[in-house]
């Protein structure tokens, strides 16, 4: 999920540090003088006063209190929009003994503050620290490595506050993780997820297909629910600049062919399938292929 989120760009300091109601408070001060002004002299034309004059006096302007912190370990019930979403606008906070589909599992601080200079929260800079410490973080809590989490349909998506609640003084992330299935849906959740893939139902959340990958029908769901077909492995690409399909689609080929031959039933008959990463997906930190083949169960 790397890349999940579009850049928003830098919002001019001005435009977040003057909103501030203490103008509006100077104007209505000076329209109630001149009111009061006004009622002095109308009872001057009169021949009498019996009231004491008394001076204009302002009112302090409400001040807003920042944004909550999130909860370190709560739990959501969102939609796949909500999921994807920059600051966390939607959802329902839920017990986590309930049914729901996405679990916090980090809250920390943001650093808005670089060389002096106060950025925006929704500044490239700004919104960087979450997109590289959430799916950082994620292995660690799921129990598992970087391997074992490729391999599985969970995935971290991650939030921050809007920008009125960071000119509030909210300056807080939030790193949540969910479970994927099918095509932009989110599968459904029961307990609690940490330490999950180092525990005896890491396989209902492992990556499977419904079909053979590449052909009309596939989908990727948790291998919890019904499949034909699952991952077996990653295929490790060369870093840096995306080598080009070709040089893709041949990196994948003899270890995916060895991997379905170790788990298959006959070693002269059987089946393997490789995915490989588009341009695309490179951009957004895909950097590795998949390795497939018939399931078992």
């Amino acid at each position: 999920m790397a890349g999940r989120q579009p850049a928003l760009g830098v919002l001019g300091e001005d435009e977040l540090m003057s909103r501030h109601p203490s103008h509006h408070a100077g104007v209505l001060t000076s329209f109630v003088a001149v009111l009061v002004g006004i009622a002095v002299l109308l009872g001057g034309c009169g021949g009498s006063s019996s009231a004491p004059k008394q001076p204009a006096s302002s009112v302090p302007p409400p001040v807003a209190s920042p944004a909550p912190k999130p909860a370190a370990s709560a739990c959501h019930t969102m939609t796949w929009k909500q999921a994807v979403a920059p600051t966390a606008a939607g959802g329902t906070a839920v017990p986590c003994s309930s049914a729901h589909t996405a679990q916090t599992y980090l809250v920390d601080t943001l650093s808005t503050v670089v060389q002096g200079h106060l950025l925006a929260v929704d500044s490239a800079k700004v919104q960087a620290q979450a997109a590289k410490k959430c799916p950082a973080a994620l292995p660690a809590y799921l129990g598992g490595d970087q391997e074992a989490l490729r391999l599985s349909m969970l995935r971290a998506v991650w939030f921050t506050p809007t920008v009125d609640q960071a000119a509030q003084g909210a300056d807080w992330y939030r790193c949540d993780v969910i479970a994927l299935t099918g095509d932009q849906q989110l599968a459904t959740i029961t307990g609690p997820l940490k330490g999950v893939l180092s525990s005896n139902h890491a396989n209902e959340w492992a990556m499977c297909g419904t079909a053979q990958p590449g052909t009309a029908g596939f989908s990727r769901v948790p291998c919890g629910t019904k499949h034909t077909w699952k991952a077996l492995k990653t295929v490790a690409l060369p870093q840096g600049r995306y080598p080009g399909k070709a040089a893709v689609q041949k990196a994948g080929q003899a270890p995916c062919q060895q991997a379905a031959k170790d788990v298959a039933s006959d070693a002269l008959n059987y089946r393997w399938g490789y995915e490989w990463p588009t341009a695309e997906q490179w951009k957004n930190g895909q950097t590795y292929g998949i390795c497939w083949a018939p399931s078992k169960s």
